[in-house]
Protein backbone atom coordinates (compact mmCIF):
# COMPACT_ATOMS: atom_id res chain seq x y z
CA UNK A 1 0.00 0.00 0.00
CA UNK A 2 1.23 3.48 -0.91
CA UNK A 3 0.11 6.21 1.52
CA UNK A 4 1.00 9.88 1.07
CA UNK A 5 0.68 12.87 3.40
CA UNK A 6 0.06 16.25 1.82
CA UNK A 7 -0.48 19.77 3.06
CA UNK A 8 0.84 23.30 3.08
CA UNK A 9 3.45 24.88 5.32
CA UNK A 10 2.99 24.14 9.03
CA UNK A 11 0.29 21.52 8.48
CA UNK A 12 2.03 19.11 10.85
CA UNK A 13 2.77 16.24 8.48
CA UNK A 14 6.14 15.38 9.95
CA UNK A 15 4.77 15.06 13.48
CA UNK A 16 2.18 12.51 12.30
CA UNK A 17 4.53 10.33 10.24
CA UNK A 18 5.92 8.41 13.23
CA UNK A 19 2.43 7.86 14.67
CA UNK A 20 1.17 6.44 11.38
CA UNK A 21 4.24 4.24 10.94
CA UNK A 22 3.91 2.84 14.46
CA UNK A 23 0.19 2.17 13.98
CA UNK A 24 0.80 0.32 10.70
CA UNK A 25 3.70 -1.68 12.08
CA UNK A 26 1.57 -2.61 15.08
CA UNK A 27 -0.77 -4.33 12.63
CA UNK A 28 1.97 -6.37 11.05
CA UNK A 29 2.91 -4.22 8.08
CA UNK A 30 6.50 -3.66 6.93
CA UNK A 31 6.66 0.12 6.53
CA UNK A 32 9.08 2.32 4.62
CA UNK A 33 8.93 6.05 5.51
CA UNK A 34 10.29 8.56 3.04
CA UNK A 35 9.80 12.12 1.77
CA UNK A 36 9.71 14.31 -1.31
CA UNK A 37 11.65 15.90 -2.71
CA UNK A 38 14.20 13.38 -1.48
CA UNK A 39 14.18 9.79 -0.34
CA UNK A 40 17.41 8.67 -2.04
CA UNK A 41 20.93 10.17 -1.91
CA UNK A 42 20.61 11.73 -5.37
CA UNK A 43 17.08 12.94 -4.72
CA UNK A 44 18.20 14.57 -1.46
CA UNK A 45 20.87 16.52 -3.36
CA UNK A 46 18.20 17.83 -5.72
CA UNK A 47 15.97 18.64 -2.73
CA UNK A 48 18.70 20.82 -1.28
CA UNK A 49 19.05 22.73 -4.56
CA UNK A 50 15.30 23.35 -4.78
CA UNK A 51 14.59 24.21 -1.13
CA UNK A 52 17.80 25.72 0.20
CA UNK A 53 20.08 26.57 -2.72
CA UNK A 54 21.22 30.10 -3.46
CA UNK A 55 19.39 30.27 -6.77
CA UNK A 56 16.94 33.20 -6.84
CA UNK A 57 17.02 33.04 -10.64
CA UNK A 58 15.42 29.55 -10.69
CA UNK A 59 12.43 29.57 -13.03
CA UNK A 60 9.19 27.70 -12.25
CA UNK A 61 9.92 25.27 -15.10
CA UNK A 62 13.42 24.54 -13.79
CA UNK A 63 11.96 24.02 -10.32
CA UNK A 64 9.35 21.50 -11.43
CA UNK A 65 11.85 19.62 -13.62
CA UNK A 66 14.28 19.29 -10.71
CA UNK A 67 11.49 18.01 -8.47
CA UNK A 68 10.41 15.44 -11.04
CA UNK A 69 14.03 14.40 -11.60
CA UNK A 70 14.26 13.73 -7.86
CA UNK A 71 10.92 11.89 -8.05
CA UNK A 72 12.05 9.71 -10.96
CA UNK A 73 15.03 8.47 -8.93
CA UNK A 74 12.87 8.05 -5.83
CA UNK A 75 10.22 6.01 -7.62
CA UNK A 76 12.71 3.76 -9.43
CA UNK A 77 15.16 3.23 -6.56
CA UNK A 78 12.87 3.09 -3.52
CA UNK A 79 9.10 3.34 -3.97
CA UNK A 80 8.43 0.83 -6.74
CA UNK A 81 10.82 -1.84 -5.37
CA UNK A 82 9.29 -1.52 -1.89
CA UNK A 83 5.74 -1.87 -3.19
CA UNK A 84 6.76 -4.83 -5.36
CA UNK A 85 8.23 -6.47 -2.25
CA UNK A 86 4.89 -6.10 -0.46
CA UNK A 87 5.97 -3.29 1.85
CA UNK A 88 3.81 -0.28 2.78
CA UNK A 89 5.32 3.03 1.68
CA UNK A 90 4.48 6.12 3.74
CA UNK A 91 5.64 9.29 1.98
CA UNK A 92 5.70 12.91 3.15
CA UNK A 93 4.44 14.60 -0.05
CA UNK A 94 4.32 13.21 -3.58
CA UNK A 95 3.03 14.42 -6.94
CA UNK A 96 -0.01 16.24 -5.53
CA UNK A 97 2.52 18.68 -4.06
CA UNK A 98 3.76 19.50 -7.57
CA UNK A 99 0.24 20.31 -8.72
CA UNK A 100 -0.26 22.45 -5.60
CA UNK A 101 3.07 24.28 -5.43
CA UNK A 102 4.23 24.50 -9.03
CA UNK A 103 0.68 24.55 -10.43
CA UNK A 104 -1.44 26.45 -7.92
CA UNK A 105 1.49 28.47 -6.59
CA UNK A 106 3.74 29.08 -9.59
CA UNK A 107 1.02 28.96 -12.23
CA UNK A 108 2.40 26.16 -14.41
CA UNK A 109 -0.28 24.44 -16.54
CA UNK A 110 -1.83 21.36 -14.96
CA UNK A 111 -1.51 19.41 -18.21
CA UNK A 112 2.28 19.94 -18.25
CA UNK A 113 2.62 18.67 -14.69
CA UNK A 114 0.39 15.70 -15.52
CA UNK A 115 2.58 14.84 -18.51
CA UNK A 116 5.64 14.73 -16.24
CA UNK A 117 3.74 12.63 -13.71
CA UNK A 118 2.77 10.11 -16.39
CA UNK A 119 6.36 9.88 -17.60
CA UNK A 120 7.96 9.52 -14.18
CA UNK A 121 5.46 7.43 -12.24
CA UNK A 122 3.92 5.14 -14.86
CA UNK A 123 1.96 2.62 -12.73
CA UNK A 124 2.84 4.10 -9.32
CA UNK A 125 -0.07 5.95 -7.72
CA UNK A 126 -0.96 6.52 -4.04
CA UNK A 127 -3.71 4.30 -2.65
CA UNK A 128 -4.54 6.79 0.11
CA UNK A 129 -3.67 10.48 0.45
CA UNK A 130 -4.18 12.26 3.77
CA UNK A 131 -4.45 16.00 3.15
CA UNK A 132 -3.68 17.91 6.35
CA UNK A 133 -5.49 21.16 5.73
CA UNK A 134 -4.82 24.27 7.81
CA UNK A 135 -5.45 27.98 7.15
CA UNK A 136 -2.36 29.59 5.64
CA UNK A 137 -1.90 32.10 8.47
CA UNK A 138 -2.03 29.36 11.12
CA UNK A 139 0.40 27.19 9.20
CA UNK A 140 2.91 30.01 8.80
CA UNK A 141 2.76 30.81 12.51
CA UNK A 142 3.60 27.18 13.27
CA UNK A 143 6.35 27.02 10.64
CA UNK A 144 8.01 30.17 11.96
CA UNK A 145 9.10 28.30 15.08
CA UNK A 146 10.97 25.58 13.21
CA UNK A 147 14.21 27.44 12.45
CA UNK A 148 15.43 28.69 9.08
CA UNK A 149 12.72 28.93 6.44
CA UNK A 150 13.00 27.27 3.03
CA UNK A 151 12.09 28.90 -0.30
CA UNK A 152 8.41 27.97 -0.06
CA UNK A 153 7.91 29.10 3.53
CA UNK A 154 9.02 32.61 2.54
CA UNK A 155 6.58 32.87 -0.36
CA UNK A 156 3.69 35.35 -0.42
CA UNK A 157 0.30 34.72 1.16
CA UNK A 158 -1.28 34.64 -2.30
CA UNK A 159 1.15 31.90 -3.38
CA UNK A 160 0.36 29.80 -0.31
CA UNK A 161 -3.38 30.37 -0.68
CA UNK A 162 -3.06 29.09 -4.24
CA UNK A 163 -1.31 26.01 -2.92
CA UNK A 164 -4.04 25.35 -0.37
CA UNK A 165 -6.90 25.84 -2.80
CA UNK A 166 -5.31 23.54 -5.39
CA UNK A 167 -4.91 20.81 -2.79
CA UNK A 168 -8.59 21.14 -1.82
CA UNK A 169 -9.68 21.11 -5.47
CA UNK A 170 -7.71 17.92 -6.10
CA UNK A 171 -9.21 16.34 -3.00
CA UNK A 172 -12.68 17.20 -4.27
CA UNK A 173 -11.94 15.53 -7.61
CA UNK A 174 -10.64 12.28 -6.09
CA UNK A 175 -12.68 11.56 -2.97
CA UNK A 176 -11.88 7.84 -3.12
CA UNK A 177 -8.17 8.55 -2.68
CA UNK A 178 -8.07 11.78 -0.67
CA UNK A 179 -9.20 12.29 2.90
CA UNK A 180 -9.10 15.88 4.17
CA UNK A 181 -7.93 16.16 7.78
CA UNK A 182 -8.65 19.29 9.83
CA UNK A 183 -5.07 20.10 10.81
CA UNK A 184 -6.03 23.23 12.74
CA UNK A 185 -6.63 20.96 15.75
CA UNK A 186 -3.80 20.11 18.14
CA UNK A 187 -1.51 17.17 17.41
CA UNK A 188 -3.64 14.70 19.37
CA UNK A 189 -6.82 15.80 17.64
CA UNK A 190 -5.22 15.48 14.22
CA UNK A 191 -3.96 12.00 15.08
CA UNK A 192 -7.43 10.97 16.24
CA UNK A 193 -8.84 11.88 12.81
CA UNK A 194 -6.04 10.05 11.01
CA UNK A 195 -6.37 6.93 13.14
CA UNK A 196 -10.08 6.72 12.33
CA UNK A 197 -9.25 6.73 8.62
CA UNK A 198 -6.50 4.14 9.04
CA UNK A 199 -8.88 1.87 10.92
CA UNK A 200 -11.32 2.12 8.02
CA UNK A 201 -8.82 1.76 5.18
CA UNK A 202 -5.78 -0.11 6.47
CA UNK A 203 -6.88 -2.46 9.25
Amino acid sequence: MFITLEGGEGAGKSSQMARIRDWLEGRGRDVITTREPGGTPLSELLRDIVLHGEHPEMSPLTEVLLIFAARAQHVDQLIRPALTAGETVLCDRFTDASFAYQGGGRGLPEEDIQALANLVQRDVRPDLTLLLDVPVKVGLERASGRGSADRFETESMSFLEGVRQTYLERAGREPDRFVVIDASENETGVWRQIRTILEQRCA
